[in-house]
């Protein structure tokens, strides 16, 4: 027979790990999707549907410079030309090979989900002749980087299509060096004149909510894109 105080304590760990789960359940919650949206709630911010990569034609489009000031958001990136960078959903390496210059001996981990991209871009490697890209295959919940190993960590126009963005920030965290940063590019939710649909667009409030909650603070808030918020976080 159990003793009384091995049994208060079976009780005690029962309610303590059902406690875990329902907290981890109660991070999201869900609703009746809206237009492009997944019906997936986060902090009051409804996940956005996954662009496919069959859309890459538009990630390559000859205006994005202009509309979107990419050259001047690569060239403020806190970066110098050892450091190792992951450009998280990667998707065409728009951004992926462009950081490659910039970085002649360091690394860039480019990680995506979706096969398609990861093909694209091992391609697109070896033709234009980088040796220090690296492409990862990731997941829903984790970019599957290497622990303490990056300096910076970027999503471009990325971060409200994650359906797991707590556990991904979360993974993010513990891939950055002590030092290490988070960039994220997001169209501004703000500005109505910002011809994007609703749910693939982020306020800096909500953005900040969000990083907040998992452990980050804001140290950057670039203002020198024409239509998005250039935000720098760092672990708290």
């Amino acid at each position: 027979m159990k003793s009384t105080s091995t049994s208060f304590l079976f009780i005690f760990l029962s309610f303590t790990c059902l406690g875990q789960i329902n907290n981890q359940e109660d991070i999201y919650s869900y609703k009746t999707p809206d237009r492009d949206g997944t019906g997936k709630v986060y902090m009051g911010r409804e996940i956005s549907q996954v662009m496919n990569f069959m859309g890459m034609s538009w990630l390559e489009r000859s205006t994005r410079p202009q509309e979107e000031n990419t050259e001047l958001a690569i060239k403020n990136l806190p970066i110098n030309k050892s450091s190792i960078v992951a450009d998280i959903g990667a998707g065409s390496g728009y951004y992926t090979f462009r950081i490659a210059k910039r970085v002649p001996d360091g690394l860039v981990y480019a990680v995506e989900i979706q096969d398609p991209a990861i093909k694209y871009l091992e391609e697109k490697s070896k033709e234009l002749g980088f040796d220090n890209v690296k492409t990862i295959k990731g997941t829903e919940k984790s970019p599957n980087l290497p622990e303490k190993s990056i300096d910076l960590a970027i999503m471009v126009d990325v971060y409200h299509e994650l359906l797991y963005p707590h556990e991904v920030l979360q993974e993010i965290k513990k891939s950055l060096k002590t030092d290490g940063k988070l960039l994220l590019i997001e169209y501004r939710g703000e500005d109505p004149k910002v011809r994007i649909k609703p749910l693939h667009k982020m306020t800096m409030d909500q953005v900040t909510k969000e990083l907040s909650a998992n452990g980050f603070k804001l140290v950057q808030n670039g203002q020198f894109m024409n239509i998005q918020h250039f935000l720098v976080f760092e672990k708290e």
